[in-house]
């Protein structure tokens, strides 16, 4: 099922989910505890208003719509809804491969090149720096941009997208191998897609913001 499809269907779950609340009027026995846990194997979560929303990344959903072509993070995060719960080898590839697809679309939407040959490593670098996120870079701005304490951030961010990497090619799939991974577990799937999630967010809302530093600089 494609995600307008999944979108769909899930607005149809959350009527009927309401109807059921309106027509037990204050049944104390009435309990969605069954429905949430089975959302949360899946990667959702039962709001209190009876919304549903994904667990994972949902909040990156916000920052495509403005983007020339989408898809090929839409399709990550798809895998990772679908995997983080039961295969998080799968998840671990699929937060490596979220950070790549990020990576490779702020670079296009800024008119960068782009080859086959790029590794991520170069990707992270070009991408942040093409937005003055990178931490070697000193913008003469006078703005929290510019700030010590946010470049020192930023060189977090950096090693986190690299770490990721790290972590996908020791443990998540895309690989084949002698033997399969052991000892993984959600959390580790979690830790890699929430760290994935971080970077992501900070380069698709720098890109999208009308007041960020590089858009001065490059007018």
């Amino acid at each position: 099922m494609d995600r307008s499809s999944t979108c769909r269907t899930l607005r149809v779950f959350e009527t009927l989910l309401r109807r059921v609340n309106r027509e037990s009027g204050d049944n104390p026995a009435l309990s969605f505890d069954e429905v949430r846990d089975a959302l949360v194997q899946d990667g959702y979560e039962l709001r209190p208003d009876l919304r549903i929303r994904a667990r994972h990344l949902g909040h990156l959903q916000l920052h495509l719509k403005d983007l020339s072509d989408p898809s090929g993070i839409q399709a990550e995060l798809e895998r990772i809804r679908r995997s983080v719960a039961e295969h998080p080898d799968d998840a671990i590839g699929a937060a490596k491969q979220l950070i790549e697809a990020t990576a490779k679309i702020v670079l296009k939407e800024r008119g960068e090149s782009l080859s086959d040959h790029d590794d991520l490593a170069d990707l992270v670098k070009r991408s942040q720096q093409s937005l003055l996120l990178h931490p070697r870079q000193s913008p003469s701005l006078s703005n929290p941009d510019a700030a010590g304490a946010v470049k020192r951030i930023l060189g977090g961010l950096s090693s986190i997208a690299l770490g990721v990497t790290e972590l996908r090619n020791q443990y998540g799939s895309g690989h084949g191998r002698l033997s399969a991974p052991t000892g993984l577990s959600p959390r580790h799937a979690r830790l890699a897609v929430n760290a994935a999630s971080t970077w992501c967010e900070v380069m698709l809302e720098t890109l999208a913001d009308p007041s960020a530093p590089w858009r001065s600089a490059s007018a």
